[in-house]
């Protein structure tokens, strides 16, 4: 069963893009005023950032970003808690320059998230020929390598969207194969849980080829059982008509999980965000 539309009171969405992504084309009062409409109470608003000068989101004003975003939240402040973050697309080559950016820019919250760049080997265009002649191992290992990096980097509060890399592999890999397969996933996992990150429920997943969320409650259940503390939940949005979509789809997984909390940054500033009690078991 899919989503039928936005999902409704809800205390957080941590996961928006608006037009000041180069992927997306949403003003962000119009996500103010559909969180009014429909009972989302706070909005993390994470545009992306590129550190590859070839990539779309290279060289953004973070002035400009910040400035939009707060003067959005005084002018939502009595109807939707609006907050300043950000989705930066981790590789290891540019670490360094991550850390120097986010060591003089302040963030309300970070995600650190894996996307195809201009090397990557599943860009559409090459991907059917990476699959093929190779195991799944293989197939997957730049990605989880790349995920469990940034874990160990420690310089987010969520990894976003944990085993995105479905999106990228379909239809040569269905995500049926990945479920058969934690050892490829697990060691990143595990660093995801040793560096005290939370690990995002991303519900974008339900609108894309892989009809489940990034990652699936299965995962989330093994995150806990590793001794996962922290997990969050965004919808990803880049369009008006996906805001909240299926994000009650997330908010589940992390409940069947046995999480009873969203966790919202880190640090002495963090917050814990109650799971509304009718997705408990």
């Amino acid at each position: 069963m899919t989503p039928d539309g936005p999902a409704r009171d809800l205390p957080l969405d941590a996961h928006l893009h608006t037009d000041l992504s180069p992927d997306a084309d949403v003003p962000i009062d119009v996500y103010a005023a559909l969180a009014v409409e429909h009972g989302i109470a706070e909005l993390a608003i994470t545009d992306h950032i590129d550190f590859d000068p070839r990539a779309p989101a290279y060289g953004v004003s973070f002035e400009e970003r910040e400035r939009t975003v707060r003067q959005a939240a005084e002018r939502w402040g009595d109807r939707v808690a609006i907050r300043f973050g950000v989705e930066i697309t981790y590789e290891s080559a540019r670490e360094d320059d991550i850390r120097a950016h986010l060591a003089t820019h302040r963030y309300d919250y970070t995600i650190g998230s894996i996307h195809v760049m201009p090397d990557s080997p599943y860009r559409a265009d090459q991907v059917a020929s990476f699959v093929a002649g190779r195991s799944l191992a293989e197939v997957v290992a730049p990605y989880f390598d790349e995920v469990l990096a940034a874990a160990r980097s420690g310089l987010f509060d969520t990894i976003g969207h944990f085993d995105y890399v479905k999106r990228y592999l379909a239809p040569h890999v269905t995500p049926d194969r990945f479920a058969t397969a934690p050892g490829l996933w697990e060691p990143a996992l595990r660093a995801v849980v040793e560096a005290g990150m939370a690990l995002e429920v991303n519900s974008s997943g339900l609108r894309q080829s892989p009809g489940e969320t990034y990652p699936t409650a299965a995962v989330v259940a093994r995150f806990r059982e590793l001794g996962g503390r922290r997990v969050t939940a965004g919808s990803d949005a880049h369009r008006a008509r996906s805001f909240a979509y299926g994000l009650d789809t997330a908010y589940a997984a992390a409940a069947w999980a046995g999480y009873r909390e969203l966790a919202f940054r880190r640090g002495g500033d963090g917050v814990a965000i109650a799971i509304p009690g009718r997705f408990r078991t």
